[in-house]
């Protein structure tokens, strides 16, 4: 009977990860066909216009706009990294009262039966540490990336709008973008030490 209920907690909270995991890809998907769209439409405008006149508000009022929105992407992707972590300490807790009901399980479980930032790396990659590389071909340095792409376009784009010369604008438009990556990589580990901050292991690796 305990293994029954284990086993459907168990199932639940995969389909609860599976369900967060389909969500955020989504988004994600959208903001960048927002994007894509977005720099084709400008595109058109500035055909139409010549790159005079309107063109320059119209620029800026679609990149604000795809901004605000990669904005909240990325609030969304960081808060699933979150969660997702959430799911992966659920389950090695679980594991970990699977052993307790049978404890020669144990030599066939790739995944962690350790609730703590140990076992959370265990199960999210068996074999060796990786180093950066999850970090730098996550979907959170991808949305990060873009999004700050995009408000250096922006915030170049005002100062051209603002008389600067082009050399100056593209400047702070990289300046911008540079910062603006550095700042989501902060934010996302900050979140990351504050959720390991949290964890109260149950069945820590040591």
């Amino acid at each position: 009977m305990r293994a029954q209920l284990l086993a459907t907690e168990h199932w639940s909270l995969l389909a609860s990860r599976s369900t967060t995991q389909s969500e955020v890809l989504t988004r994600i998907a959208i903001f960048l066909t927002l994007v894509s769209a977005g720099l084709v439409t400008l595109g058109f405008i500035g055909q139409a216009s010549g790159f005079h006149g309107w063109f320059g508000i119209a620029a800026l009022g679609v990149l604000l706009v795809l901004a605000l929105l990669g904005l909240i992407t990325m609030v969304r992707v960081f808060n699933t990294s979150d969660e997702d972590m959430m799911y992966v300490v659920a389950m090695n807790r679980l594991r970990a009262a699977y052993l307790d009901l049978d404890p020669g399980l144990g030599r066939y479980l790739y995944a962690s039966a350790n609730d703590d930032e140990e076992g959370i790396r265990t199960t999210y990659h068996f074999f060796y540490e990786r180093g950066a590389s999850p970090v730098l071909g996550s979907s959170m340095m991808l949305i990060a990336v873009v999004e700050s792409i995009v408000l250096g376009l922006l915030v170049g784009s005002a100062t051209a709008a603002l008389g600067a010369a082009p050399a100056v604008a593209i400047v702070v438009g990289v300046v911008v973008a540079v910062v603006a990556v550095v700042l989501a990589m902060l934010w996302g580990f900050s979140i990351y030490r504050r959720a390991v901050a949290s964890l109260r292991p149950v069945n820590p690796s040591r």
